[in-house]
Order: C-alpha cells, then sequence, then structure tokens
C-alpha cells in the first residue's frame, strides 16, 4: 500500500488578512488496447509508450469513469471523500484546470487534434476565470492605495486579524497599463478553488456575481484565511461573493478580519500562480507543438488567451502589500514601495483581489511577499520573455517575465541542498507581519529564508511532490534552452532523487516526506556559496502515482538534453511499474489515511459568534470539522471513516485524482516522444553548430550579433544566444541584438541553433565584445533592403520577400510602404498585406530601421495584382450601432451585426468587414472585441493604412477564425462589440469619418463594407 503523503495546499487572502532510456520499450503487453470507438487516431505512434498515453487519455475522458462534471469541468478527484487541499473530491481548483490544459495540448501534439485543448481554454473562460459581473467593482481601484495593511498570525485563534490603515503600503504598477492594455479594469486570471456540485451550496454561480443558494451549478468558494497552522482540518468555508445570505450577520467575513465600521457585501478571489503559469506552460508547448505542425493558427486564440494571463500573473511577482523589497523588519519601518522596488521577481504564493459588490465603489488587489520554490516555472517565464506568442501585451511584461526568469535561477542555486534537494524559500514579510526573523538568518535580496513558507501544518516543503513538480519545470526549461545553469542544478538534484528510489518489475519507492536541517549561505549573485551545511533527509517513502509522473518527466527530460542513459533507464522502469497498476479509471494504488482521524478535529470560531452553512449545518465555538460537513455522513464511503474514529483499522482508499491522471498521461507521451522515438516529433538529430558569429555593432548598452544560418534534417525553429553562459534570448532570425548592458564592458557570446523537436545545436565559435563608453549616440542608418520580390498572392493579400539589410549597430526591423501608405512593419525579412481588394495593382517599398530610430533608403520597388476571388455562394449585409457617446473621446467603438441575406450558408473563415476611419494622426493602433455573441476568440481585428480617401486613410478590418462556423442563410452573428484606440491613446474625431454614425442601435450600414473571399460582397468603399 501507497504510505500516506503530506498533500499540498493553497493559502488565499481577503482583504488585508492572510488568507501545492536506451533500452526497447517493453511496455506493449501491459498497456490495453483504447475502447472501442475512442481508438487512436491514425496520426498516433504506433510505440508501446503513446499507446499507453492514449490509453490513460480514453480512460480520462470516458464519461463512465467520472472525471468530469455534467458541466465539463474536471473535479478534483473522481472520489468523493478525500480531504488534502480541497475538503472533498467534487470541488476542483486552478490546478486541475492547467493539467487539463497540458493533457489535451498532449493529445494535439500525438493527433494532430487540437479542438480539446481550445475547448479546456473556452470552459475555464466560462467557469475558473470570473467574469465582470463576478468582479464588478475593479474599476474603483487605487493604484496609489491597493489594500489595507492587516497582520498575519501564526493560528486561526488570533483571528480575525484588524485592519491597520497607519501602516503604510505601497504603489500598484501594474494597474494602469494592465487597464490600458486590455480596456478593463477586471482581473483575467484563475480562481483557485470552486464547488462543480455546489455541496456547500452557496451557490455562487460564475457569471451571475449571486449567491444563489442550493442547486446543481458550480460555485466560486474560498478556504485557508488563518495563518500558517490553519489545515485543511481547520478551515471555514465560505462563498468567494459573500452577500451575507449566510454565515453570520456579516456572513464570512467578520471571521477573518476586524473592522470598526459597518462591513459591505463584497466579492474576493484568490489565484494560485503556480497554476496559471502552468497554463502558460501548457500553452508553450500547444504552439511549439502545433506549429511543427503547421497547425499555429488552430491554437493562436488560447494561446493568446495564455499571453494575457501572463500579464496578470505578474502580480504574484510583487509583495503583499507593494513594500520595498528586502531588510523588512517591522511594518511602520518597512518602506512603502514604488515602481519596482517591490518587485521580487519570484512566483509567490497567491495574488489575491476583490471589492465592493455593485453601488461600494472601493476594490483592492494584494500580492505575496513569501516565494516558495515548488511554484517556480522557469518554462512560462522562459516563453513569456522570449516567444512572442507568448509575450504579453504590457509594455513592462517582457521585462518582468526576462527578470524573473534569472531571479528562478538564481533562487534555486541559492536554495540547493549538499545531497541536491531544494530548501523551501523566502519571504518578505517575516510571519506575515514584516517581523524581524531571528539573528542568523541567510537572506535572498533582503528576504529571510524559510523552510516552511506560508504553512505549517504540514510543513510546505515537506512533500517530495514539491519538488518533482518544480525539477519537471525546470528540466523542461533545459532542453528547451540548453542552460548551463540548469543542467548543474538538475545534475545534483537527479543524483540524489536516484540514490533514494527504488523500483522493481511491479512496484516503486520514492521519498514521501523530507526533512531539513541547516540553512543556505546569504546570497551573493558574484559568489554563490555552497550551502554544505543545508541539508535535507528522507523520513517516509511511498508509491504516489501521480508524483512519480512528474519524476518521470524531470528524468526524461534531463536525459533527453544531457544524453544521461542511467536516468532515462530509470524513467523506462518506474512506467514500467506503473503500468502493472492499472485499473479500470487510470493507474493507481491503494492509500491508507491515518489522518482521517482529523474529522473530528475542532475548528475555532471566535468566542460569541454564531451562524449557519446553507444545509443548516451550525457554526459557533467548538465545533469540528465533520459538524459544518454532516453531508460527508452520507457519502458512500464514509462508513470506513465512522469505523476507524469508533476505534477500527486504519481506512483505505483508492483514489484517482485528476492531476495525478493527467501527469501519469502525459508522463507515458513524453517518454514516447523523447526516448521511445513516439508521436509525432520523433526527430532526433540536432542542427549545425551556427557559424561566422560576428559583432556587427556596439553601443554603450548593447551588442548586436549576426551570424550564417544552420541546417538541419527538418528545419532550424530559432537561435539561442549565450552571453557566457547565461541565455541571453532568442532570435528566430540570424541577428540579435543584446541590451541592458554596462558601458566600457566586455562581454563573450555564443549561438546554438535548435528546431521544432527541441533539438539543439552545438556551440558556435565564442566572439567578444566592448561596449561603448558614456551614452553615445548612433546616427548611422542601415543600408537599403535589396532584392524585394512578391512570393505569392490571393485575392486579398501580396506576400514580400527582400534580402537583410546591414547597420553598424544593427537593424531592429523593416517598415512595408504600399505605395506611399504603411503598410505594416516586421523584424523579418518577410511580410503579407492582407485586407486587399481582388483584382487591383499595388505597389511596394521597404525600408530597414535600427534602435535608434535611423531609416533607410527605401529599397526598389515591386508591383504586385492580387487574384479575382469569388463570393462563395451567398449575400450578406452589416448593419452597425455606435457604442460610444463621445465621437472625439480616444476610442472607436463599432458596433456590428453581419446578416446572410441569401439562400445558402456562408463559411466566416471567407468573410472580412472594414470600418472606415480617420487615424487622425495615429500610425499604430490597438484593437479589441469587447463581446462577441459568436465567442470573442472566434473573432479577428486589425487596422490597416490605406491610401487617402474620402473620410478615410485607414480601416479596421474584421474577420472571423475557422471556430466561428457558418451563417446560415437568414441567421446573423449576432451582437459584435469593436473597440479601437491610438497606441499613444491621443484623441479621435470620428465626425468626419466615412463609416461613421449616430445611431445607437443596429441598422443597415452601406458605408461598412462586406467580402466574401477578397471579394466586394456589400456596401460602397469610400
Amino acid at each position: 500500500m501507497a504510505k500516506p503523503v503530506s498533500r499540498r495546499r493553497f493559502a488565499s487572502a481577503v482583504g488585508g488578512a492572510f488568507l501545492a532510456a536506451a533500452a526497447a520499450p517493453t511496455l506493449a503487453k501491459s498497456a490495453s488496447a483504447a475502447p472501442a470507438g475512442d481508438a487512436a487516431p491514425a496520426a498516433a505512434s504506433a510505440d508501446a509508450y503513446t499507446q499507453q498515453f492514449l490509453t490513460q487519455y480514453n480512460k480520462i475522458k470516458d464519461p463512465a469513469n467520472g472525471y468530469f462534471s455534467k458541466d465539463g469541468i474536471p473535479y478534483h478527484c473522481v472520489e468523493t471523500l478525500i480531504v488534502e487541499a480541497p475538503d472533498h473530491g467534487h470541488q476542483t481548483t486552478s490546478e486541475a484546470f492547467s493539467f487539463w490544459f497540458w493533457l489535451e495540448a498532449t493529445y494535439g501534439r500525438v493527433t494532430g487534434d487540437w479542438t480539446a485543448f481550445n475547448n479546456a481554454w473556452t470552459t475555464a473562460e466560462h467557469y475558473i476565470i470570473p467574469q465582470h459581473v463576478d468582479q464588478p467593482s475593479n474599476s474603483s481601484y487605487n493604484a496609489s492605495s491597493p489594500a489595507t495593511y492587516a497582520p498575519e498570525w501564526p493560528d486561526p485563534s488570533s483571528y480575525p486579524s484588524p485592519l491597520d490603515s497607519s501602516v503604510s503600503v505601497g504603489q500598484d504598477p501594474l494597474y494602469s497599463e494592465l487597464n490600458s492594455t486590455y480596456g478593463t479594469a477586471d482581473i483575467y486570471g484563475m480562481h483557485w478553488l470552486m464547488d462543480v456540485d455546489n455541496v456547500y451550496g452557496y451557490g455562487n454561480t460564475p457569471g451571475t456575481g449571486g449567491e444563489n443558494g442550493p442547486g446543481s451549478n458550480p460555485s466560486y468558494i474560498n478556504s485557508y484565511q488563518r495563518g500558517a497552522q490553519e489545515s485543511v482540518w481547520e478551515t471555514i468555508p465560505q462563498p468567494c461573493t459573500d452577500l451575507m445570505k449566510y454565515g453570520g450577520p456579516n456572513g464570512y467575513l467578520d471571521l477573518f478580519v476586524k473592522q470598526s465600521s459597518a462591513y459591505s457585501q463584497q466579492y474576493k478571489y484568490t489565484a494560485a500562480p503556480d497554476a496559471d503559469a502552468r497554463a502558460v506552460q501548457a500553452a508553450y508547448w500547444a504552439l511549439r507543438w502545433a506549429t511543427a505542425q503547421g497547425a499555429q493558427g488552430q491554437v493562436a486564440p488560447s494561446v493568446q488567451k495564455a499571453a494575457k494571463m501572463g500579464d496578470f500573473l505578474r502580480y504574484a511577482l510583487f509583495d503583499k502589500y507593494f513594500k520595498q523589497i528586502g531588510s523588512c523588519t517591522s511594518p511602520s519601518g518597512c518602506a512603502a514601495g514604488s515602481g519596482r522596488s517591490s518587485e521580487h521577481y519570484l512566483l509567490a504564493w497567491y495574488y489575491a483581489w476583490g471589492g465592493a459588490e455593485p453601488g461600494g465603489g472601493w476594490s483592492w488587489r494584494i500580492g505575496d511577499g513569501a516565494s516558495h520554490q515548488g511554484y517556480q516555472n522557469p518554462l512560462a517565464a522562459f516563453a513569456m520573455s522570449t516567444v512572442s506568442s507568448l509575450t504579453p501585451k504590457s509594455p513592462t511584461a517582457q521585462s518582468d517575465w526576462s527578470k524573473s526568469l534569472t531571479r528562478m535561477m538564481e533562487f534555486y542555486q541559492w536554495l540547493q541542498s549538499a545531497e541536491g534537494a531544494i530548501a523551501g524559500g523566502c519571504t518578505n514579510s517575516w510571519n506575515g507581519q514584516y517581523g524581524t526573523p531571528p539573528a542568523g538568518t541567510p537572506t535572498f535580496y533582503g528576504m529571510a529564508y524559510d523552510w516552511e513558507p506560508v504553512y505549517h501544518d504540514p510543513p510546505s516543503n515537506n512533500w517530495f511532490g514539491m519538488q518533482a513538480w518544480s525539477m519537471e519545470r525546470l528540466a523542461e526549461y533545459y532542453y528547451v534552452s540548453g542552460d548551463a545553469t540548469a543542467k548543474k542544478i538538475l545534475d545534483k538534484w537527479v543524483k540524489w532523487a536516484s540514490s533514494v528510489t527504488t523500483v522493481t518489475a511491479t512496484s516503486f519507492q520514492i521519498p514521501s516526506d523530507l526533512a531539513w536541517s541547516g540553512q543556505p549561505d546569504t546570497w551573493n549573485p558574484t559568489s554563490p556559496g555552497s550551502n554544505s551545511g543545508l541539508h535535507v533527509s528522507v523520513t517516509d517513502s511511498g508509491s504516489d502515482v501521480g508524483v512519480c509522473a512528474a519524476y518521470v518527466k524531470t528524468l526524461t527530460y534531463y536525459a533527453a538534453k544531457s544524453g544521461d542513459t542511467a536516468s532515462a533507464a530509470l524513467a523506462k522502469s518506474l512506467l514500467d511499474a506503473m503500468a502493472t497498476m492499472t485499473d479500470s479509471k487510470g493507474i493507481s494504488v491503494p492509500e491508507t489515511r491515518k489522518d482521517y482521524s482529523r474529522f473530528g478535529d475542532t475548528v475555532y470560531v471566535p468566542s460569541g459568534w454564531s451562524g449557519k452553512m446553507p444545509n443548516g449545518d451550525v457554526i459557533k465555538p467548538g465545533i469540528t470539522f465533520l459538524d459544518i460537513r454532516s453531508w460527508y455522513k452520507n457519502d458512500p464511503d464514509f462508513p470506513k471513516v465512522q469505523a476507524y474514529l469508533n476505534g477500527g483499522s486504519v481506512p483505505s482508499f483508492t483514489y484517482h485524482r485528476f492531476w495525478a491522471q493527467a501527469d501519469i498521461a502525459m508522463a507515458y507521451a513524453v517518454y514516447g516522444e523523447l526516448i521511445a522515438g513516439g508521436g509525432t516529433s520523433g526527430d532526433t538529430t540536432p542542427p549545425s553548430a551556427p557559424t561566422g558569429l560576428k559583432v556587427s555593432g556596439t553601443t554603450s548598452s548593447t551588442v548586436s550579433l549576426t551570424w550564417t544560418a544552420s541546417t538541419d534534417d527538418v528545419g532550424v525553429t530559432g537561435y539561442n544566444v549565450y552571453r557566457g553562459t547565461t541565455l541571453a534570448g532568442s532570435s528566430t532570425t540570424t541577428s540579435f541584438t543584446d541590451t541592458g548592458l554596462a558601458g566600457s564592458t566586455q562581454y563573450s557570446y555564443t549561438v546554438k541553433a535548435f528546431d521544432a523537436a527541441g533539438n539543439l545545436s552545438a556551440a558556435s565559435s565564442a566572439v567578444t565584445a566592448t561596449t561603448q563608453a558614456g551614452t553615445g549616440g548612433d546616427t548611422t542608418p542601415p543600408s537599403a533592403p535589396t532584392g524585394l520580390k512578391v512570393t505569392g498572392t490571393t485575392s486579398s493579400s501580396v506576400s514580400l520577400s527582400w534580402t537583410a539589410s546591414t547597420d553598424n549597430v544593427g537593424v531592429t526591423g523593416y517598415d512595408v510602404y504600399r505605395g506611399t501608405t504603411l503598410a505594416g512593419s516586421t523584424a523579418t525579412t518577410t511580410f503579407t498585406d492582407s485586407g486587399l481588394t481582388a483584382s487591383t495593382q499595388y505597389s511596394y517599398t521597404v525600408k530597414a530601421k535600427d534602435a535608434a530610430g535611423n531609416v533607410s533608403a527605401a529599397s526598389g520597388s515591386v508591383t504586385a495584382t492580387t487574384q479575382s476571388g469569388s463570393t462563395g455562394g451567398g449575400a450578406l449585409k452589416v448593419q452597425y450601432k455606435n457604442n460610444d457617446s463621445s465621437p472625439t473621446d480616444n476610442q472607436i467603438k463599432p458596433g456590428l451585426n453581419l446578416v446572410n441575406t441569401g439562400t445558402s450558408a456562408v463559411s466566416l473563415s471567407t468573410v472580412t468587414i472594414r470600418y472606415w476611419f480617420t487615424g487622425d494622426g495615429g500610425s499604430s493602433f490597438s484593437t479589441y472585441i469587447d463581446y462577441a455573441a459568436l465567442g470573442s476568440s472566434n473573432i479577428t481585428t486589425k487596422v490597416v493604412s490605406t491610401s487617402a480617401r474620402t473620410g478615410a486613410d485607414h480601416y479596421l478590418e474584421v474577420g472571423f477564425t475557422s471556430g466561428a462556423g457558418s451563417l446560415a442563410a437568414g441567421k446573423s452573428t449576432g451582437d459584435i462589440q469593436c473597440r479601437l484606440n491610438k497606441s499613444d491613446w491621443s484623441n479621435f474625431n470620428e465626425t468626419n469619418d466615412y463609416s461613421y454614425g449616430t445611431n445607437t442601435s443596429y441598422a443597415d450600414a452601406p458605408k461598412i463594407t462586406v467580402y466574401i473571399g477578397g471579394t466586394l460582397a456589400y456596401g460602397t468603399e469610400p
């Protein structure tokens, strides 16, 4: 039987209070076939490990096995009686959603079908990501005063915690740019916990903003509000939207926060940063695998959602109350932060937000100063700082994630024990009160070492799962980047983990619980310590199949990149042993649960406080965990617990946790892809090493490089550029500019090429460069582009390519002109001009530009004529209404409704709509879809410049993805709410715009044009 394990759990927040190889496969005989009707698509690999992935995947997706609710939401666990992070199995977490994204991304790689991956994101937006009605007052947020301080306390008995407005809080530097970037004050992040079957009965149904009571709809819920010692057995769950219908006179609010004024109805949400980062991680793999299949466009809308989530995830990189980082030893003595002085750049334990229900006029946001090694995700930080499709839109997001990646790598080095395991973490707020740490406590950028950050029952870093989860992310980052520091950390960790692992043909034992002694050396980035006094020991071992899966993936990625055959062999042995543990629902082993004696644990309720749960369970001093969860007594597995409580034997359960079963499936897929040769990316040949690396220019803060392209048997997808042994960045071209350097300093560079399968070339020869002194000033323009040619045309587009320009410092991009109008810009030597008119001739030139703003002379011109196109067999018209009461503000807000007036259906992916307007001096624009009846992810928008016409020099082009389907005869798309602004947010004057109208209800709009296959189908162009 499996040993009991200490499950990870989250903490949450409300108001200001404190609120987880080389051998041939031998698996074929143990991998059962997929159920009839669910056979793997033909694209799937025949290797045994990929087939085991498909078998496991089909079990998870089989409705009879109970992994998903009637609404398509993944449960935390198939079984209902389970108490760990959630306190029953049919809750769900953002963690479960993130593993679902990852599972479906893997399925897309194996089968080429990306429908389920996109559906998972659609479901998340509907349920686990709060909608505007669920967080209605964010526009009242004051970024200069993010939240009122309330101290945290070690034990629940010290709550409610008093709000203390005398303690200064810092400024939030993210709000303004997020609001500007997305045009909304709402947070786009997953709330960590949901009562999927509404077992508690609060009825916090997503999309209603209500407290609707008992029923079958999913419900937002919260727990963990009261100090580091509050275990799951001591929590009092409460609704996220507290309208005071349940609990006491003030709902549940006065259990956690003490205030002198009257309590207000309010909402409160908490994000688990490791889950949101895992969502980005999953999107990275989806993008990479889909791109290798030529299916990048199929996942693009979901990838864009992940990048947006990563933008808001930056709240987890800041101190809880935006106070300065480092040397915080008292609430009043720790200075309020401004700018980036409150940013620790690590993924903290949570970030949270909340506010008044409509009419209250206030809201708050907090980060967290406590960071745990188990939450760090260097792969996600790498993706958001180097992969353009996953780089968030906000101006400072890329630099934040770039610095976060560096800080995470330092964090791992600082916390690595003498044996190799990674110790707990650090905090900027000792005991959650900005207290003074014990004398001699080492620090990391001024933050105190904490071997058990955030919670203590059980200690947060005693579960081996935290090691496996975090090192798996590090191994992925190492696999895609070849980072030498990552390899050094993994070399030591893998050696330690392997030494405490035993495996036979039918069983395995891996660490379960860990103990820590000593402490790391205070961090010195220029001379890291050896941590000779920091030690780990294994106090218990077991056969946790979910943790084993993450461990196997760590070993597999590490082996695939490093060539370590011992790690590959261990991964294989563990997978083969797990395959013997299969059952009808997945892969699992029995678990004994001694901790279920705590069903009778007392839950602290302040003296004099009383209230009721929605089902009538009384909340008062002296109650137990079970007293306020009386519904557990009706669970079919509860008699085993009751017998144990009555003095009987320790009960045993076989659980099927969603995250664990998904990770098991992915472990087989990863091994099949990288070691056994399965999947759709069995390419194991690395590109050739780049040659001809040279310094093309320097300034006082930059070095520009160029090199000769590598070759590959499939195709080179990019290059990693290293400054010494540090990854400076990546490029999809054969040039790169390293920025933010010190003046008069020598740097050494090498470059490695990589392909879509993750194979990394040998390094190029090294070059050195010395930055210039002082600030200097580049005044030399690049050379004019040469070799401009037309590479293709359609009825609505022209594709171009040209030979790269040269520059004394470095070319940063190219501007493409259609006649004298800027058609667009690109960082590469190709460009496609779209949204053109069929059967029309266009002329093009290109100019190069550098980082100093110098622009080259124009290239020679070329002409191209678009194809004739076709109508596609339908008749369309567009209706318009004005959604903006002011024609002279800084946004344009047309409402559109497309109507099929013909007799046959029209494929919407062939249709585009143009709203014609004047840019009023603007040269670049941002576009948004605020709402679409078809779903915002199915709508595309862009602004195109055009030759000057009456009332127009630009148009907003609205298009549709394949997910929009067809528009049947006589039907309409319904409301499409568009919005655009200039990049500098200056004002428009819409009164003279060709397509502008004053009507506020839909009416036919012949001055807005519609095209089918690039051919004008409705309206009159200006």
